[in-house]
């Protein structure tokens, strides 16, 4: 049985089991990927957790992977991120030996066990800290600032575009923003833009005048993630809880269903019995 202070360590990381909380520490080993470097370390309160899975590879290694999956709403990294993460940037999976097996499904039943009466409900706010401002983001046509209460791009003289470069450094603060998007620059078109409030703009990141563009070296994974949820985290401080719209309609319950049935936390019986249920709850 999984007891407080019990930890697991496997690739990457070493997780830690408390009272309300796990604690993971992320190793520095050259393997380790840079994003979890940046992250140093996370704690994940338990009532920011959804479900908790424990699989196994398959294949020629004998390994299991232990995962957390947060709430909708509870995390502004893996709000950002949008599930654009690969699994080995994933902080909350950790791959055991399989020898560890028993212990990590002793951890995850643990999990489970604390896991309170909102599990299955998007978060009204977020529950995991991120950077605190200032931070900072070089990308490949701007250098990006957040001070805590705006975001200021400074372009490249190289990078910029003619558009950008003419309209001159932009500043925009926390109150003309609603929302952040960050595309992953180990994607194609690679870039951060701020939602901006009732503004229209240009849909080319190279032209928009609120947009940071990626490229090779620049805007890294370890460096926009973490940047994008910092203003996120900011944002959503902004808004009164009382403003929040609560994300609990049939439909919404729903829809988080079906994610967690894609990500293979939930089995085909488990979604069915759970999506009737709901069904009925709100006829």
């Amino acid at each position: 049985m999984c007891r407080m202070g019990d930890v697991l360590a496997g690739n990457h990381a070493v997780w830690e089991f408390d009272s309300d909380s796990v604690l993971i520490r992320f190793t520095r080993g050259i393997r380790t990927p840079r994003l979890l470097h940046a992250l140093g370390s996370r704690r994940i309160p338990l009532e920011a957790v959804s479900a908790v899975s424990l699989t196994e590879t398959g294949g020629k290694r004998d390994a299991v992977v232990l995962r957390v999956l947060p709430r909708p709403g509870a995390d502004p990294l893996t709000e950002a991120a949008a599930g654009q993460l690969k699994d080995a940037c994933d902080p909350y999976r950790l791959v055991l030996p399989g020898d560890r097996a028993p212990a990590a499904a002793a951890f995850a039943d643990a999990l489970r066990s604390r896991l309170g009466p909102d599990a299955d409900e998007p978060s009204e706010r977020f529950l995991v800290d991120v950077p605190q401002p200032p931070v900072h983001l070089r990308a490949y046509d701007a250098r990006v600032s957040f001070d805590g209460s705006a975001i200021t791009f400074h372009w490249s003289r190289t990078g910029a575009t003619g558009t950008k470069w003419k309209a001159g450094d932009q500043r925009y603060p926390l109150a003309a923003l609603t929302g952040v998007e960050w595309c992953s620059p180990e994607g194609a078109g690679g870039h951060l833009r701020l939602v901006l409030r009732d503004t229209t703009s240009d849909p080319r990141p190279d032209h928009d005048l609120s947009s940071a563009v990626f490229g090779t070296g620049y805007g890294a994974v370890h460096d926009s993630l973490p940047f994008a949820a910092a203003v996120l985290a900011a944002l959503r401080s902004r808004t009164p809880v009382a403003a929040v719209p609560r994300a609990r309609s049939g439909d919404d319950r729903l829809r988080h269903l079906s994610e967690l049935h894609s990500a293979g936390l939930l089995t085909d019986a488990e979604y069915a019995a759970l999506r009737d249920r709901f069904a009925a709850e709100s006829l």
